[in-house]
């Protein structure tokens, strides 16, 4: 009989591990994707967005002093329909788009300008990187209408 209780222990306790071991991996597998969504939904970083900024300063500008250049000024940017900025000749193209620069639009528009809307007078290229995007947007948005950064 001791034999039997000893081959249904070992038989017991190997169960009880492989349990562990998937309650593990299942717990390290949820709080990796947890992250991961965490992460993509962030909104980004708004002081490495204004670092992100800096490659579109040749062509715009932001604060309460902005004036309009080569594009547009960008205060209030986020929410905004597209082609409406006062003061600034926008392309036929930009003009009617029917655009309204939310979060999704400019994550697209800002990875490929020109695909989104062709015929922009954009000549950028576009980011690369999805987070320099999500950062740069969570730059903008901090910026009201009339330049003012909103309050954290």
């Amino acid at each position: 009989m001791p034999d039997r209780d000893l081959a249904g222990n070992q038989t017991a306790l190997k169960a009880a591990n492989m349990k562990s071991t998937i309650l593990a991996l299942t717990t390290a597998v949820i709080t990796a994707v947890s992250t991961a969504q965490a992460q993509d939904t962030s909104g980004g970083n708004a002081e490495a967005g204004a670092s992100v900024f800096k490659r579109c300063m040749a062509c715009h500008a932001v604060g309460p002093d902005a004036k309009n250049g080569v594009g547009p000024v960008l205060n209030g940017v986020v929410g905004r329909a597209a082609g409406t900025y006062p003061g600034y000749n926008y392309s036929e193209a930009n003009k009617n788009s029917g655009l309204t620069w939310d979060k999704p639009t400019l994550t697209t528009y800002l990875h490929a300008p020109r695909k989104l809307v062709p015929g922009t007078k954009m000549t950028f290229a576009g980011l690369s990187k999805d987070q320099e995007i999500a950062d740069v947007i969570a730059y903008l948005k901090q910026f009201n209408a009339q330049g003012q950064k909103a309050s954290p």
